[in-house]
């Protein structure tokens, strides 16, 4: 800092300021500013210091200045003047100092060898450069020499030097073959650092001819070759083999064996050595052992650590590499080298020191007639450097004097300066290793104030952000800055505002009310001047939805969202960015306003992917991670390992999973020898398993894949392993599935599922099949068989057991003793027919029939039940015969009675029973007859009403097509229905039976009836069946509706009444289809019919039934799940014969009750009315039916 001790501290912070100024009004000086200040020079480009040169171009002295007026330039050489102007050679390049030295026509760079300094000089003072040593490059040749061949017993140490010619600069050096191959090094072959290659032991395979040592010349750009070197290891075999050619069997020598030995080092030598590195270079230290087997180095620092971040280990840790040295690196190194036989070490004393270097360089310095200032120029170094002053390049002891200036060591101060008092001053700072060389000047300028930056300038920031207003300026002294806000506002003050001292005006949180324009006022003594910008504050740009995280599988498509909110006056544009550089170049890639899609997504869309939205001033960005996932990537280098006889391991390794984890391995394998390019699924392991136990079956030719499972699926399967033959074996296991059973009486047919694939364990597979009769004690029969599935055993008993086993064989052995089956020789039809058959009815439609059981020796096979024939002969009620249709109910097991359900009521019925096994049927038992009871009739075959009149109706009808019984009478209901759809009071007529027609008399004119119709037997009534019916009107009213027919009022009103009843339709039919009790059921409830008696189902009661023969005129099966309910109203069509339905195996229905279901069904063919009641209404269905 440049303070004064005799001058105010007010003062002192100004000088401090203008000490700072300058450095701003340097970097960059205004244009204007630049043409009209006057200014000393400045060195601004130079060579270095030591300057190698290619002897081969021309040479080129830099030395470049500024400084207001343009400085001149000069040289000396070697501490004398160096005059330009006689050297044709040489010349100036144009409003510059730098030297150009032309040697390519004839010159000789040496001859131009030498120390260069450049001066630059205006009237402000004169500024040097640095003492630029110049010296040509040099790349000799190598001196020619003969290399002898070098001859080295096995496990020797061996060195090869290089030793290269002394070049400027020094050579890089590399060792390669007449092929131009790099020699390959490893711990125990290296290069040192001065290029000798050293072998800590030799090899056979090092003998070649063609050692050659490399050096390279940058600067020149040359190789230089030095001659090979031939090398011949001797090996302790051959070199025994020499010897005893060349000696008598007397003689008693040989090489010494290969022996190994200690470490030892070759380079560096000794125990101790010294090593002085200058601050700031590399650090290097070597050492490189011989010994046998290979020693190998190890690096410590005594009483410290090696330094973290700096310290590197080159050439297989034989040299230490410290980068940045510096004084606290100094200390003892030691390298330990060891094998197994000992060790050996080296200690290495690192002394740093440091050529001058920078604390505080002397910085120029403006001032103004009448202030005061400091130079200070301090360094550091070791040994510590010596500082010198000069100015305008003489040292400054020799120098005019100047009153103003006074040097106080490695400062230098200056009070109450003058314009005279400009000058450069030069601060030398050296020592043995090197020196520092810096000029600063001080220039005395009175100057007013200026400001340099641009009048109503424009600032644009976001709100929130820091707004720097810039007032660059100039002035000497130095001005005084104020900052106003409006056109009459007053100097802005406070905590709102930092003003800084190059002028900035900083409000370190702009909002929308900070915009306007701001006035900046810049005065000094010798005047004022002031400058307006302007400030526009805007909203910041917002991402209101950002993009979110996505798993994607391969070949799908994703899409990231990315919406913007920004400053109404700003444009805004979005950029994509994948893992921080641009998007891919492809198609598949759709940028929309708001989003980003990606089709078809791959393996390499995985990644970040930013949307970054850009304005003119702020920049928001938001990111989303892509992951891809995938099937699996198969497994690869499958293995087998630790192989026996029955097991075997088997490694791999997994593929990349595509993102998703591998939950699971799937192992397979292949039998090459019986299904090759047929894979079985072996096991599966966890997806953290790489390894597996297999279990194997003995001779099979076994290859192995491995597929990977993940969330997303199955892998493709990886490449098969080698194979593996495992040794054939005696079979492990016996033929599953024996049965003994008989095709014929005579025979017993021994069957067995053979054993598949490599179940057999070896070849030759057979079987050995052993029988005898069970209960006997006779002898095992066996016999062997080729590999089939069956062997048929002839001349057997009918119908006996016999004990059975199959053991499998091969040419190895037999399987383990199988077990025992017992199985039975061939069945025979049964002999004798079950006996004392008696039939007991149960009611109208169902009988109950019991039998005596059949000896189970008669059977002579296995007993699966008995068989009911029935069929029916005549119907009482016709009294005429029919086409008889046998029916068949089978009761599996040993059963002794059965239902017959489904019979005909008044009818003649025959049945025979037989016993069943499974050859066939035995004799048929004696036909047995019955008869049913009367039951109630059917409905009535049709109903017709004809000869409507004012007052009557004829009705016709047909008797039923079942009467079920003797008809006693028939029964006729009616009632009217009115216009308003009520039903009128209910008549009922009894008609007798022989009766098939009826005039109903003195009935109301123009009415409808409902009428109900049914017959009676002694049982009971039978289902009804319904028809309605009209009277007819007088003429007058004939004739009145057939005016108002014609009228459109009544005819609108007529389709609004039927549309009425349309949607009423629907609801009672909605409301009927949801279930419900009905009221047919309840009069189901209420009069059951007595012919059909609750019963239970007993087990087999009801058998299994078949129909031998069908009459498609009388006989028709009855729909599956048809019901009849009590009210009698049937579907005439259906036939009551059928038992399609029923008996045991074929789905049978029954009531809840346990009745049976269906013997009435017939035609239903309107809608019924309530039973036989009259106090009963009709169901209101059917009453709005009447108006259809």
């Amino acid at each position: 800092m440049m303070t004064k001790k005799t001058i105010s501290a007010s003062r002192a912070s100004l000088i401090l300021f203008l000490c700072q100024m300058i450095t701003a009004l340097e970097v960059p000086l205004d244009p204007i500013l630049l043409k009209e200040l006057s200014q000393p020079p400045t060195i601004t480009q130079q060579s270095p210091k030591d300057y190698i040169v290619d002897p081969r171009e021309n040479i080129v002295i830099q030395c470049e200045a500024k400084g207001k007026p343009p400085p001149s330039f000069s040289w000396t050489r070697n501490g004398t003047h160096f005059d330009i102007d006689k050297d044709a050679r040489v010349t100036v390049k144009p409003n510059s100092g730098t030297l150009v030295i032309n040697i390519m026509n004839g010159g000789k760079a040496e001859a131009y060898e030498g120390v260069y300094q450049c001066t630059a000089r205006n009237e402000r003072g004169a500024a040097i450069s640095n003492n630029i040593v110049i010296r040509p490059s040099r790349s000799p040749l190598w001196t020619k020499e003969k290399v002898e061949p070098k001859h080295v017993r096995e496990g020797d140490p061996l060195v090869l030097h290089c030793s290269p010619p002394v070049g400027l600069p020094p050579p890089i050096i590399f060792w390669m073959d007449n092929s131009f191959q790099r020699l390959p090094q490893n711990e125990r072959v290296s290069q040192g650092l001065n290029g000798d290659l050293y072998f800590s032991n030799v090899k056979p395979e090092d003998t070649r001819e063609d050692y050659i040592c490399y050096a390279r010349f940058n600067h020149t750009q040359t190789i230089q070759q030095k001659q090979p070197i031939s090398v011949k290891v001797f090996s302790m075999d051959s070199l025994n083999e020499t010897i005893s050619a060349n000696l008598s069997d007397t003689d008693f020598y040989g090489a010494k064996p290969l022996t190994e030995r200690r470490p030892t080092l070759l380079t560096p030598v000794g125990s101790t050595s010294n090593k002085v590195e200058l601050r700031g270079n590399v650090l290097l230290l070597e050492c490189i052992a011989e010994g046998l087997p290979t020693p190998l180095i190890r690096w410590i620092k005594e009483g410290g650590e090696l330094p973290i971040n700096r310290t590197f280990f080159e050439n297989f840790k034989k040299t230490l590499k410290i980068v940045e040295v510096s004084e606290a690196d100094s200390g003892k190194y030691k390298c330990v080298a060891r094998n197994p036989l000992g060790s050996t070490h080296h200690t290495i004393t690192v002394t740093v020191k440091a050529a001058p270097y920078w604390i505080t360089a002397p910085r120029n310095l403006v001032l103004s007639p009448g202030e005061d200032g400091t130079l200070i120029c301090r360094a550091n170094g070791n040994p510590k450097p010596n500082i010198s002053w000069l100015t305008n390049g003489v040292p400054i002891a020799i120098a005019p004097e100047d009153p103003s200036r006074k040097v106080d060591g490695d400062t230098i101060i200056f009070s109450d300066v003058q314009e005279r008092s400009s000058a450069v001053y030069q601060c030398n700072a050296s020592n043995e290793y090197g020196y520092l060389l810096a000029n600063a000047f001080v220039n005395v300028l009175a100057e007013p104030p200026r400001i340099l930056t641009p009048a109503n300038k424009l600032y644009q920031i976001i709100a929130n952000n820091p707004a720097l207003l810039d007032c660059a300026f100039f002035g000497s002294p130095v001005p005084e800055i104020e900052w106003f806000k409006g056109v009459k506002g007053s100097i802005l003050h406070g905590d709102l505002y930092v003003f800084h001292d190059n002028g900035t005006l900083e409000i370190p949180v702009a909002q929308k009310d900070s915009s306007g324009t701001y006035t900046c006022v810049a005065r000094n003594k010798l005047g004022k001047v002031q400058n307006e910008v302007h400030l526009e504050v805007k909203d910041p740009t917002m991402i209101i939805k950002q993009p979110e995280y996505k798993i994607i599988q391969k070949g799908g498509q994703v899409s990231f969202e990315c919406t913007i909110k920004h400053d109404r006056t700003l444009l805004p544009t979005i950029t994509w960015l994948k893992d921080n550089g641009e998007l891919p170049d492809d198609e598949r890639f759709i940028i929309h306003k708001d989003s980003l899609a990606i089709m078809n997504v791959t393996d390499k869309d995985d990644g970040t992917y930013t949307c970054v939205a850009n304005t003119t001033l702020d920049s928001v960005s938001a990111s989303a991670v892509l992951t891809v996932v995938d099937r699996p990537d198969p497994p690869f280098d499958l293995e087998l390992t630790d192989q026996l006889e029955r097991s075997i391991q088997l490694s791999w390794i997994p593929g990349y999973d595509n993102n998703s984890p591998i939950t699971n391995f799937v192992i397979e394998y292949e039998d090459g020898m019986r299904e090759p390019g047929v894979w079985h699924y072996q096991t599966e392991v966890r997806g953290t398993q790489t390894t597996v136990q297999l279990k194997l079956s003995p001779y099979v030719n076994y290859s192995f894949r491995v597929i990977a499972v993940n969330e997303i699926g199955r892998s493709q399967p990886s490449e098969a392993s080698e194979q593996y033959l495992t040794k054939a074996a005696k079979p492990d296991e016996n033929p599953s599935g024996v049965q003994g059973i008989g095709s014929e009486p005579d025979n017993l047919v021994i069957i067995w599922e053979p054993l598949k694939g490599f179940q057999s364990n070896g070849r030759g597979l057979q079987y050995k099949v052993s029988w005898r009769q069970k209960d006997v004690g006779d002898e095992w029969t066996s016999v062997i068989v080729a590999n089939v599935s069956k062997y048929i055993v002839s001349g057997t008993p009918t119908f006996v057991p016999y004990e059975i086993k199959v053991q499998a064989l091969n040419d190895i052995g037999y399987a383990p003793e199988p077990a025992e089956v017992i199985g039975h020789s061939g069945e025979d039809l049964p002999m004798v027919a079950p006996g004392n058959v008696q039939v007991h009815i149960v009611n109208s439609t169902l009988a109950k029939v019991h039998w005596d059981p059949v000896p189970l020796k008669t059977v002579r096979g296995h007993l699966q039940g008995y068989r009911i024939y029935y069929w029916k002969v005549q119907s009482l009620s016709k009294r005429r015969r029919r086409h008889v249709e046998k029916k068949i109910l089978t009761f599996s097991g040993n059963k002794t009675h059965g239902m017959l359900p489904g019979l005909e009521p008044y009818s003649s019925y025959k049945l025979n029973v037989r016993v069943v096994n499974g050859k066939g049927e035995g004799p048929a038992s004696p036909d047995k007859l019955f008869k049913t009871p009367e039951g109630v009739p059917s409905s009535p075959s049709f109903l017709k009403i004809s000869n409507p009149t004012l007052d009557s109706l004829t009705l016709e009808w047909g008797p039923p097509t079942h009467p079920n019984g003797i008809l006693i009478a028939y029964t006729l209901k009616f009632q009217p229905i009115n216009s308003t759809h009520e039903l009128g009071p209910l008549v009922e007529i009894r008609i007798p039976a022989n009766e098939t027609s009826l005039i109903l008399s003195n009935l109301n004119y123009s009415t409808r009836y409902k009428f109900y119709f049914y017959a009676q037997t002694s049982v009971g009534s039978g289902s009804q069946i319904t028809e309605e019916a009209v009277t007819i009107m007088d003429e007058a009213m004939a004739s009145r509706q057939v005016d108002i027919a014609t009228q459109g009022w009544f005819i609108g009103l007529m389709c609004a009444v039927a549309l009425l009843i349309l949607i009423l339709l629907i609801v009672c039919f909605i409301r009927r289809n949801k279930g419900g009790k009905y009221p047919v059921k309840e009069k189901e409830d209420a009069h059951a019919d007595p012919e059909i008696q609750p019963m239970k189902e007993d087990d087999g009661t009801f058998g299994e039934y078949r129909s031998l023969e069908s009459d498609a005129e009388d006989h028709k099966p009855l729909k599956k799940g048809s019901r009849t309910p009590s009210d009698r109203t049937v579907k005439k069509e259906d036939s009551d014969d059928s038992l399609v339905d029923y008996g045991e195996g074929v789905n049978g229905q029954f009531n809840e009750d346990g009745s049976f279901i269906g013997q009435y069904s017939g035609k239903k063919e309107k809608e019924p009315a309530e039973g036989n009641e009259s106090s009963e209404a009709p169901s209101p269905v059917n009453a709005m039916n009447s108006f259809v």
